[in-house]
């Protein structure tokens, strides 16, 4: 029995095999606790265990008397705060603090003051509801218990009750939505995303000051330096060496040495570019990602003759014009990356190390399928995940939004992009979180969502990720709008991480929909 179960001198042992003991028709087994300086108590037969609150993952478009989301052992589990689901004074955590968990027919974790035992009463202690006089709602109790445990009365929860009263919506989602059939719906409109003809999508990304792009569809996922890095003997200065990937070796390069660059350490802000090209994976250490781009072709031109490098420095091969001209992006060509000798020997020293992993790495190349491509991006200290496919591209906030005389209220503004008007949405605004300033680091997700396409703002964009589908669950049935728009989540338990994903076909209901057409009408009618 680990501390993480022991509840002032009672530990999970005694709850489950409480009910063991228990042989007489005439007796009831509780659990009691203190709430609020109430003291209550919940039948034995839900309770799963009892453990100390762990930390949380906090959800929006959630009821208030919700902390968050924990996981527990590999389960996703919410916390519910007891406290305010009847008002009480919120209370910091202490040594006391324990969340009782309740399966009735979804675990959910219930965050008390402090257990205080298991209790069997004699059923002729149990009493009805009618002569309470207390502040909690009768409606959620079964009964009251009398003279038992030193305590004069103490007042029996009916935990059904108690989640219909605050998750009332929960039993409608069960009823009337398949989230899985809602999300395939979603995965069908991926369709409509497919790149045009005459545009480019790029991962552009930061060197040295100098900004470059490269063709989406070479690139695999975008991951941030992992903590440990082999280092290869006598290796030359740009391979950096081998990192490890889902149980598989790839080599890691410096961008910077590749293009005779001052050199600098990778820190937290750096990101690793996984390319992927004919079954073989490398990755390209640069300083930042900075933005998914559609580009049109018009405004993308060949190298200049005159500049056009040869031999291991022919990588670059076009440069596209953005903002009229003024902002440069060359653009990488991943074929002539791999042809380059800093890659062809970093290659080489994987094989070198571990001959035996060639089939190991094939094996995964073949079972890519069975993983999700997302974006992560960040909203205060919570991660949440789009589909890749979704994602139309990801700019930078302009210093001025245009704000949109009579436009919803939602609607921060609308942004000149390649000379189509963009409605822009605060994501935050959207999910009921806390407005904050706008800063450097934000970017504006672009989604197409019937047709239209939108422009969401994030704290961060942060990685693009391959998630296997064996770690993505529903996620648990929280409210109407939750389970349309967040129905499911990544359980990433090695790496201690829980991932919200989005889907991006709720963000804007219906109506809502007619409003932001209009707005851009408007604004492009006056431009």
């Amino acid at each position: 029995m680990t501390n993480d179960t022991q509840m002032n001198g009672i530990d999970e042992s005694m709850v489950l095999e409480g009910a063991a003991e228990v042989s007489r028709t005439d007796t009831r087994q509780f659990v009691t606790f203190i709430a609020g300086n109430e003291v209550f108590a919940v039948d034995m037969a839900p309770v799963q265990e009892i453990i100390r609150v762990p930390d949380v993952v906090r959800v929006p478009l959630a009821p208030s008397t919700l902390n968050g989301l924990a996981n527990l052992r590999g389960k996703v589990l919410p916390i519910i705060s007891l406290r305010r689901m009847f008002g009480f004074e919120d209370l910091a955590h202490d040594d006391s603090t324990r969340a009782v968990v309740v399966d009735l027919g979804q675990p959910l974790g219930f965050v008390v003051d402090r257990v205080a035992s298991v209790v069997g009463v004699d059923v002729s202690k149990i009493e009805g509801v009618g002569g309470i006089s207390s502040a909690i709602n009768t409606e959620l109790l079964s009964g009251m218990i009398k003279d038992v445990g030193g305590h004069a009365m103490i007042m029996i929860l009916n935990f059904e009750k108690l989640i219909e009263h605050e998750f009332s919506q929960i039993a409608l989602i069960a009823k009337t939505a398949n989230l899985g059939d809602a999300h395939a719906s979603g995965m069908n409109a991926e369709a409509e995303i497919a790149e045009s003809n005459d545009e480019l999508q790029l991962v552009s990304f930061d060197v040295a000051d100098q900004e470059y792009a490269i063709d989406i569809n070479d690139v695999q996922e975008i991951v941030q330096v992992p903590d440990n890095i082999i280092h290869v003997p006598r290796s030359q200065a740009h391979v950096i060496g081998v990192m490890t990937l889902r149980n598989r070796l790839l080599p890691l390069v410096s961008l910077r040495k590749m293009f005779a660059l001052p050199d600098k350490q990778l820190d937290e802000t750096s990101r690793i570019v996984i390319l992927t090209l004919g079954g073989v994976s490398v990755g390209i250490a640069v300083d930042g990602v900075s933005e998914v781009l559609r580009v049109a072709k018009a405004h993308v031109d060949a190298m200049p003759a005159m500049l056009a490098r040869e031999g291991n420095l022919s990588d670059i091969s076009e440069i596209c014009r953005l903002d009229d001209g003024k902002r440069l992006v060359s653009i990488i060509t991943a074929r002539n990356l791999f042809d380059h000798s800093a890659i062809k020997e970093a290659l080489n020293a994987v094989n070198n190390m571990d001959q035996d992993n060639t089939q190991e790495v094939l094996t995964h190349e073949e079972g890519i399928d069975d993983d999700e491509q997302v974006v992560i991006f960040l909203l205060d200290k919570e991660e949440f995940g789009a589909a890749i496919t979704s994602v139309q591209e990801i700019v930078r906030v302009p210093e001025d939004l245009v704000r949109v005389p009579h436009a919803a209220d939602f609607v921060e503004g609308v942004i000149n992009l390649r000379g189509s008007v963009l409605p822009v949405i605060d994501l935050r605004t959207r999910l009921g979180l806390e407005v904050v300033e706008r800063s450097d680091g934000q970017r504006i997700m672009v989604f197409l969502i019937n047709g239209m396409r939108t422009g969401f703002i994030v704290d961060h964009v942060a990685e693009v990720l391959r998630i296997p589908k064996a770690a993505i669950e529903q996620s648990p049935k929280l409210s109407v709008e939750h389970g349309k728009l967040l129905s499911r989540m990544a359980n990433l338990e090695k790496q201690k991480r829980m991932i919200q994903l989005i889907d991006t076909e709720h963000l804007i209901a219906g109506d809502d929909l007619l409003k932001l057409a209009a707005v851009t009408k408007t604004q492009a009618s006056v431009e």
